[in-house]
């Protein structure tokens, strides 16, 4: 993992993102939830942080998780007997990667709310979402819950463009048993050109 010393936002020498460029961000825009979705919440626009999401995703950039976790965590009050768990990322970027930054995510906001972390979902193969449009989004990803699932359930992921992932999420919980699924993402993006 490289370290930066410098703010991934501006590039001004200090922390992974400045107090000041964290000062500028303004709040993701309002969204209806996505079907099966009890309340989907975001704490950044992703025109704004999109560079941070694409460096933890696509740069290796595993520094940022602690700050994004941050305000994620903040964004929300989750039940309190939920249970937090994430929307897993295709087996081929995983691989890539080296790791789910979902995952990542989902496990330092569980820490934060001091709530259990599992995994309840494991993802069918399929493409991945970034790039593709808004119809194929909606008809795509496919998830299965693993083994038994809680009552309450909160799904982490980094993106949220047309909530296709969160709705998938959520059916297949609530197929399992799950009755309230909340959904948690980092950025709220406008359109189809998230990474």
């Amino acid at each position: 993992m490289l370290l930066s010393s410098s703010c991934l936002l501006c590039r001004h020498p200090g922390a992974v993102v400045c107090g000041a460029c964290a000062a500028e961000l303004s709040h993701a825009p309002s969204m209806p939830p996505p079907l099966w979705v009890d309340r989907c919440d975001a704490p950044f626009d992703y025109a704004q942080v999109g560079p941070a999401i694409t460096a933890l995703k696509n740069g290796d950039r595993r520094d940022l998780v602690p700050w994004l976790a941050a305000h994620l965590a903040a964004c929300t009050t989750p039940p309190a007997t939920a249970v937090v768990t994430w929307a897993p990322t295709t087996a081929a970027r995983r691989r890539q990667r080296g790791f789910d930054q979902a995952e990542l995510l989902a496990r330092a906001v569980a820490r934060r709310w001091g709530l259990p972390c599992r995994s309840c979902l494991v993802r069918a193969p399929g493409p991945a979402q970034a790039g593709r449009s808004g119809a194929q989004r909606r008809t795509n990803p496919r998830f299965r819950a693993r083994g038994r699932v809680p009552s309450a359930v909160v799904v982490v992921d980094d993106v949220v463009t047309t909530g296709a992932t969160a709705a998938a999420a959520a059916r297949a919980l609530r197929a399992a048993g799950t009755s309230r699924v909340l959904a948690v993402v980092a950025a709220r993006a406008r359109g189809p050109a998230a990474a």
